[in-house]
């Protein structure tokens, strides 16, 4: 179908919402008021639950917003809207667009796209196109494989194919859907493919028909060639927080963060859009992980060593071992002259000695503070130091480090080493973290990447040890409603120092702490606050509107590349050789584990049975077992 008259297009617009505590971010709002720039009329449709709010912004785009059952998933919300309407009023319509809330745009105007497409003959079109791929990954898919089709999250059909027996009679009839494999199996993966065999025509505005080869998922595996060089207007928020394993099996992790970095350099969007969706909704290490925050400073130089006139800087030290304040002063001697540097210890002996030493220090101000011997570097924070923290900009917070329960005890020395080199290697390279915190004002945590030598080797996949359901509990406690997940990472400082802005930890900070509230010494157990609140900093930053961050100053990223370069080729060497990409091999070594666990599990039925159960009634029993498996 051709428009034949262009200044006269009546469009129809359904845009499906959900969001599990029904706010609607301003992505949204940016979103649609630019679609309906091109709209004559639009419908939200929520999934589940709307606040009040959000309600309100989305009433501020159009007077039609309804509330539905979740259930049925974007497709069963896209035939309630055609039902609202009823099948003779969407007829008088030119063109329905079928969009949903899964994207971030636009990045160029939708007129643009819409003034295009109106030129071209067509009965259905879309943005970009999925590649599709030889199998059904689902089950629920009538050709049995993925075909080439238009993503479903913007589709537009035409009057003649809206007029349709065919189109009327797809959703009429449209299965219930009750899983994300058959809201793909059931309309998007089959919808153009079936339309087209019904001989309607169809393109999509971004075309990648010569990336087949390179990708089956353009818009999320090549976003930046799409946006950059196609001009697409939109991109999928998954790319941000995604499963990492779909960049690694395909690229070298590159796709999220060059589409970031392009979008702040030449575009107008605004990226606070994403990030207060994304620290919102999305689990921190997802977001870690596509995003890439991990950040490499210079220690050898810097570039800007000027302290801004209304800046405060503190560091903020803990120090129990005497035999350690010279390694501790050595390090606080990295802060800029400006800087103020409170320490805190439980002796008034280990007190003297720090006065006396740190006298030395050239600084605008030095404090030695007395607090009780309990909650350790923990309650050096956030009670002893609690009056004072809130009169800084950025804070850094350090602690001398002894770690016995490994020998020799250059394990838990070089773990020591990893935390303060990254915090407090060198006075340039202070100055470059301040210039981070200045340059980047969502960051609020800088912290260095955990331990993951010798004996902490365990540390990488265990980061939660014994401590997720404690975490859990204290965030629920203090309101912190962020994607808190046992199987993701904390990205929070698991050695307690770091980097950080007060207001990014304010949550935290603002409780009226005791040390009645931690534990008494000596304490060598798993599982308290103190290691509950070590995990749940990063995730006060996100609840705040803030990200954490990995850092490390360049002497140190050449360890740390080194030792997980090394430790990975042994890995692969010591189990795989040189077959397969990293994903098939951790596939693999879960089948291995699994059907080991069978195994065992297996054996020790077979002893239970075999003691239980008298001989004639076994024997019968492992008949039955191999008749069955024959």
């Amino acid at each position: 179908m051709k428009f034949t008259n262009l200044l006269q297009i009546k469009r129809l617009g359904i845009y499906f919402f959900y969001d599990k505590d029904g706010v609607v971010d301003d992505y949204n709002i940016y979103f649609l008021q630019d679609l309906m720039k091109n709209l004559d009329d639009l419908l939200v449709i929520c999934n589940g639950k709307l606040t009040p709010e959000g309600r309100m912004k989305l009433s501020s785009i159009t007077d039609k917003v309804i509330v539905r059952e979740n259930k049925g998933f974007d497709v069963w919300a896209y035939k309630e809207g055609m039902e609202y309407f009823g099948w003779d009023k969407i007829c008088n319509y030119d063109e329905l667009v079928l969009v949903n809330f899964t994207m971030y745009g636009p990045l160029y105007p939708f007129k643009e796209m819409f003034d295009e497409m109106n030129l071209r003959d067509l009965d259905f079109w879309g943005i970009t196109t999925h590649h599709g791929y030889d199998f059904d990954p689902f089950g629920t898919i009538k050709y049995g494989y993925i075909p080439e089709h238009i993503q479903s999250s913007f589709i537009c059909v035409r009057n003649e194919m809206l007029r349709s027996f065919e189109f009327q009679n797809y959703w009429d009839k449209m299965p219930n859907v009750n899983s994300y494999g058959e809201a793909v199996g059931f309309h998007e993966a089959i919808f153009t493919k079936s339309f087209s065999e019904f001989g309607y025509k169809w393109e999509v505005y971004v075309d990648t028909s010569d990336l087949k080869k390179h990708t089956y998922y353009p818009l999320m595996l090549m976003p930046l060639e799409l946006v950059k060089n196609r001009r697409c207007p939109v991109i999928k928020r998954k790319c941000f927080f995604g499963e990492y394993n779909e960049f690694m099996t395909s690229t070298t992790g590159e796709p999220a963060v060059e589409l970031y970095n392009f979008i702040q350099k030449n575009l107008s969007y605004d990226l606070d859009l994403i990030w207060e969706n994304l620290l919102r909704v999305e689990n921190m290490a997802d977001i870690k992980n596509r995003m890439h925050l991990n950040v490499v400073l210079p220690d050898n130089f810097s570039k800007n060593n000027n302290i801004l006139e209304d800046e405060k800087i503190a560091l903020v030290m803990h120090v129990y071992y005497e035999d350690l304040i010279e390694k501790c002063f050595e390090y606080a001697k990295s802060m800029p002259p400006e800087a103020d540097v409170y320490i805190t210890t439980s002796s008034e002996k280990t007190k003297e000695l720090i006065e006396h030493k740190f006298a030395e220090l050239k600084v605008r101000k030095v404090k030695a503070i007395l607090i009780e011997n309990r909650g350790r570097d923990v309650s050096s924070l956030l009670v002893g130091a609690k009056d004072i923290i809130f009169n800084y900009d950025y804070v850094c917070f350090a602690h001398d480090k002894k770690t016995k329960q490994f020998e020799p005890y250059t394990i838990g020395e070089s773990f020591s080493y990893k935390c303060f080199e990254n915090i407090l290697g060198s006075s340039d390279y202070v100055y470059n973290i301040l210039q981070q915190f200045r340059e980047n004002p969502r960051l609020g945590l800088l912290t260095p990447p955990p331990p993951n030598h010798a004996a902490f080797y365990g540390v990488l996949g265990t980061e939660w040890g014994a401590n997720f359901e404690n975490t859990k509990e204290l965030a629920e406690r203090l309101k912190i409603n962020v994607n808190i997940d046992n199987h993701k990472e904390p990205i929070s400082p698991l050695g307690t120092m770091f980097w950080f802005r007060p207001d990014a930890l304010k949550t935290l900070l603002s409780i009226d702490w005791n040390y009645e509230d931690f534990p008494e010494e000596p304490n060598d157990n798993d599982g308290t606050i103190l290691h509950a609140i070590e995990r749940l900093y990063g995730f006060v930053a996100q609840h705040e509107g803030y990200y954490p961050s990995w850092v490390m100053s360049d002497s140190f990223a050449r360890l740390e590349l080194t030792n997980s370069h090394f430790m990975l080729r042994e890995l692969n060497l010591s189990l795989f050789g040189t077959v397969g990409h990293h994903y098939s091999h951790v596939q693999l070594v879960h089948t291995i584990w699994s059907r080991s666990l069978k195994f065992l599990i297996k054996q020790k039925m077979k002893g239970i049975l075999k003691r239980v159960l008298p001989k004639f009634a076994f024997n019968l029993l492992k008949k039955v077992y191999w008749k069955i498996r024959k």
